[in-house]
């Protein structure tokens, strides 16, 4: 199998709603909206997040984000009006948790704290 692209799938309640949230997460507004309920966003040619509206699903879903520092993201994510969890120390990286609008789960994992 030649793996080319992996999608993160976050299921939500309501998709309007959750883009606004997400879009303060990511910094940006999304890249696509390919279809009906879909809205994605993409970081590299293999990195997307697509965010879909599934109210059977929402709250179910986790998403782990690489970042480096992790400091200065906590803080961006704080003056955006989100509630960002402590930095927690992992045994060889750092992690923080936050929820989304649907009690989806985010964690943001990076080698280095600052």
């Amino acid at each position: 199998m030649g793996i080319e692209t992996i999608f993160a799938h976050v299921s939500c309640s309501n998709l309007e709603a959750s883009t606004r949230w997400y879009e303060k997460l990511f910094g940006k507004a999304p890249a696509r909206r390919p279809m009906a309920g879909l809205v994605e966003w993409q970081f590299t040619d293999s990195a997307e997040v697509q965010l879909f509206e599934d109210k059977d699903r929402a709250g179910t879903s986790t998403l782990t984000i690489g970042v480096l520092p992790l400091e200065p993201e906590r803080k961006r994510l704080a003056d955006a009006g989100l509630k960002p969890g402590p930095v927690e120390d992992a045994k060889d990286f750092y992690i923080m948790r936050m929820r989304d609008p649907d009690d989806n789960l985010v964690v943001f994992a990076s080698a280095r704290r600052n």
